[in-house]
């Protein structure tokens, strides 16, 4: 078999071609900096680019009244104060500056008809924030940032799969990987590396994650380079993904169809959201409407395949198809639905990692020394609850901020030490799984991963689940040491697949451990045997592969933006 190897050196390495890594990688080269971006997946269908909803900015062009104090003071109320106030303040601060970026990149905004970029309500605002275009807000980002990178000839690799992150004496020094179309394996030299490559939510059966995506590559590249992660048993479930066909269960249907008046109910035909919140009902948070559902659907209200019904169909269709238009799509193309007539099976579906890798709120620096993560990598933002529409202005915040830290750490070295362990290690992780001839399954043992998680670490969550949890756990991990990986005549998905084996296993058995330890119901992480919030694990918790779970102090929130912070109104408003 070849084994060719390409050796390239670069300034910055970024890992991941979404939104966080190409905000990075232009900062980068409008400064001047030479910049590599790899990634695995086509940059045009980076996870970016299914967000719908919007991006939050305090531009106050719809409410004047509106500040990046109060984006804050949101923020951190709708985390269940699990929210770094740091990192909540950078992110409100730098927002407008993130959103007249997108506008030179040549992103075109919903505008008013005077010009004014529109804002609408989405989650618990206080004032209107969330700029947007349709409901394909993520697409229109990834569009400008990739254009805007290759105007710049940014060199990006879309077929590398990174296996390794390469340190000398706890920093880093670059990175090893392969191509997955032809094997072709790639050394790369780096000053330093940021690392954009998405959260853990696929380790659950239903996620609106496509295939082989967030498997928690980030969290183990950095954990194996010496990082730890943050808060990774916070996840946030939303409550609408859909059940079939197979392959694309947990796809979502967007929040708008309830915005716009869709209602729930239960294999009984019951409007269940009366038992759990009858002044919003289906206006209810994303937490609370994914529990709801969960109950239902546990306690045997749910359909027979284990959903709820979610129905639009009393709406006018006129409705339906200007203002639901990607619902209506979606749902015809996979299942044949017509949704002005019939209802849609739904059930909770994770959705979003609010936990990641331990970064400093300042610069989104790790332990390790030129290694930073950014986007859903990272953590400190969201918290136990993501208010609707941050995502994607912490990816051009810290994009921006993150690309400007790395240049100067670069440019600050005097000398970097490689080593040639570490890269002889890389090299024979790649080459002994190519040689892998056991008896296991790379893709079943992936699935038991999955139906684990959803078992024991699902929207509810006990001690004896996630006890027993990590005991199944175990067990696929001993597995996992016999398995077979067998490139053909498509490329070297497989050996692809072996490495997000080894990312799940890590990201499921932090998560596992972290969501024992938080013994409390806080936001999105509810424990049925604790059920009420405890203040005194109002911590981050944070995982480490030899140091266990640590709890770790948040800062207190300055005054200028605690006095903000208050029960906002909900009336008439989408919450998330």
């Amino acid at each position: 078999m070849d084994t060719t190897e390409r050796r390239i050196s670069t300034t910055v390495l970024v890992i991941g071609t979404g939104g966080s890594g190409l905000r990075a990688a232009i900062e980068l080269a409008e400064q001047g900096v030479d910049v590599l971006v790899l990634g695995k997946r086509p940059r045009m269908d980076a996870h970016t680019s299914l967000a719908a909803g919007g991006i939050n900015a305090a531009l106050g062009t719809m409410d004047a009244e509106d500040s990046w104090q109060q984006h804050a003071a949101d923020t951190i109320k709708e985390s269940y104060f699990l929210a770094n106030p740091h990192t909540a303040q950078i992110v409100a601060q730098g927002a407008a500056q993130g959103i007249a970026d997108l506008e030179r990149y040549g992103m075109a905004f919903a505008r008013e008809d005077d010009g004014r970029i529109s804002q609408r309500f989405f989650g618990a605002h206080t004032y209107r924030r969330t700029a947007f275009a349709g409901d394909y807000t993520g697409l229109e980002i990834q569009r400008a940032l990739v254009d805007r990178a290759a105007r710049l000839e940014i060199p990006v690799l879309d077929s590398v799969y990174v296996t390794r992150i390469l340190t000398r004496d706890g920093a880093v020094f670059g990175a090893y990987g392969f191509d997955v179309g032809d094997g072709t394996r790639y050394l790369i030299h780096a000053d330093a590396v940021i690392l954009a490559a998405g959260g853990h939510n696929r380790i659950w059966r239903r996620t609106s994650s496509r295939r082989d995506e967030n498997t928690g590559d980030s969290f183990r590249l950095a954990v194996e380079a010496g990082a730890r992660l943050r808060d990774p048993e916070l996840v946030q479930f939303h409550p609408s993904g859909i059940l079939e066909p197979e392959n694309a269960a947990g796809t979502l249907v967007s929040e708008a169809a309830r915005g716009e008046g869709g209602i729930l109910r239960n294999a009984r035909g019951e409007r269940f959201m009366e038992r759990y919140d009858p002044e919003r009902m289906e206006l209810s948070t994303r937490d609370r409407v994914a529990l709801a559902a969960y109950t239902e659907i546990k306690e045997g209200r749910g359909t027979d395949k284990g959903g709820v019904w979610l129905d639009v169909s009393h709406l006018p269709r006129e409705t339906i198809m200007t203002r639901l238009p990607r619902v209506y799509q979606t749902m015809l193309e996979l299942q044949m639905l017509d949704i002005t007539t019939d209802p849609i099976e739904i059930a909770p579906t994770a959705h979003y990692s609010m936990g990641g890798v331990w970064v400093r709120p300042e610069d989104h620096g790790t332990d390790v020394a030129g290694l930073y993560a950014i986007g859903e990598a990272s953590s400190g933002l969201h918290g136990a609850n993501r208010l609707g529409g941050n995502s994607l202005i912490e990816l051009l915040v810290f994009g921006r901020i993150v690309g400007r830290a790395a240049a100067a750490y670069a440019a600050g070295l005097e000398t970097q030490y490689r080593s040639h362990d570490a890269e002889a290690r890389a090299r024979a992780e790649v080459t002994d799984l190519l040689a892998a001839d056991g008896p296991e399954n790379v893709r079943a043992l992936q699935r038991a991963v999955r139906t684990t998680m959803t078992e024991h670490a699902g929207v509810v969550r006990d001690e004896e689940g996630l006890t027993a949890g990590l005991g199944e756990l175990a067990e696929i991990e001993a597995r996992s040491e016999r398995v077979g990986v067998h490139p053909d005549i498509a490329g070297f998905g497989d050996l692809a697949h072996a490495f997000d084996l080894k990312a799940s296993l890590l990201a499921a058995r932090a998560t596992l451990e972290a969501a024992r330890e938080r013994r409390e119901t806080r936001g999105c992480h509810n424990r049925s045997d604790y059920p009420d919030l405890d203040p005194s694990l109002q911590v981050n918790l944070v995982w480490s592969p030899d140091g266990g779970v640590e709890r770790e102090e948040i800062p207190a929130v300055p005054d200028e933006i605690a006095t903000l912070i208050r029960d906002v109104d909900q009336v008439g408003k989408l919450v998330e």
